[in-house]
């Protein structure tokens, strides 16, 4: 992410959101040599374990979507061609930090994650405000299972605003409810 995004004009914004979506249409396009997008729908079709029902849940809730296995990847896979996954990736990997029960592998998973998602240009920053990154860099210095709470819930409502219903009009989805 850059820093100060909340300063850029509205406009700047959306056109750098506009171009992200046609470079992924671009990658998926089969004229172009690359067929990211076949293979991603194979994938997902070949992955379809849950049942019919399942497949429509998701479109009741994102709480939906988050309990299913298949659902986390078929949304995972969806936000890779928005080549937004590190808002989901982040939130698995709080979810797999809250169950960690050992102080010092509790210490080194914060680090790692802070270090991956949460700190300023972070390889794989998420988008949250500087207010929530410095209260989670002040959670570190005592490390609990609660530590990335606030983060975590500001991602996931990013998610669950923005992503989420894109999700639900993709045309991958789409075809899984048709199959459903």
């Amino acid at each position: 992410m850059c820093r100060g995004l909340a300063t850029l004009p509205i406009t700047c914004l959306e056109r750098a959101k506009d171009l992200k979506t046609r470079l992924g249409i671009l990658l998926h396009k089969p004229e172009l040599g690359h067929r990211i997008g076949t293979s991603s729908k194979l994938q997902l079709g070949s992955r379809w374990r849950d049942s019919s029902r399942d497949v429509l849940e998701w479109r009741e809730s994102f709480d939906q979507l988050l309990k299913s296995k298949s659902g986390v990847t078929a949304f995972h896979t969806f936000l890779k061609t928005e080549f937004s996954e590190e808002n989901l990736d982040f939130w698995l990997a709080c979810e797999d930090f809250k169950k960690t029960r050992s102080k010092t592998k509790l210490a080194s998973k914060a680090n790692r994650i802070f270090e991956e998602f949460v700190q300023s240009e972070a390889p794989r920053e998420v988008n949250i405000d500087h207010e929530t990154r410095e209260i989670t860099r002040k959670n570190l210095t005592g490390a609990t299972s609660t530590c990335f709470n606030e983060a975590q819930a500001k991602t996931r409502t990013l998610m669950e605003k923005d992503s989420y219903p894109r999700f639900l009009k993709s045309a991958s989805y789409q075809d899984m409810t048709k199959q459903a």
